[in-house]
């Protein structure tokens, strides 16, 4: 899945994370233990602990490796900062209008954004 992402040109790593993200929690099979371990992070370090060891070692290790900028590490922290609040408002909190919005028009939305985190010097 990873791959997926970093494949591709480097002006399109925005969209395909936004993509790649939004993808993972519209899918039912994925979206619910998910789910379970953002709600319980909040308040259980064992969850925080699982959700950063996911986060952190399998999705922003292996995409600040392939960046060619500035603090790559700190980027695709942002960047994970910021998928990490669309999936609590959108999944969790059910705010409206990101609850019920296209996730197409979200990743349009978002993926500029993450690009400037992850592609500019």
């Amino acid at each position: 899945m990873i791959p997926a992402v970093l494949d591709g040109p480097p002006e399109g790593l925005g969209e395909r994370l936004a993509r790649f993200f939004l993808s993972v929690w519209e899918d039912p099979g994925t979206r619910t233990p998910l789910l379970a371990i953002l709600r319980s992070a909040v308040t259980h370090e064992a969850a925080a602990n699982v959700l950063r060891d996911f986060v952190l070692r399998r999705l922003l290790e292996r995409i600040a490796d392939e960046l060619d900028v500035p603090d790559p590490t700190f980027r695709a922290e942002l960047a994970a900062s910021h998928m990490l609040g669309i999936a609590m408002l959108r999944y969790v909190v059910r705010a409206e209008p990101l609850a019920s919005a296209d996730p197409e028009h979200i990743v349009a939305m978002v993926a500029p954004t993450l690009q400037r985190y992850l592609g500019e010097g």
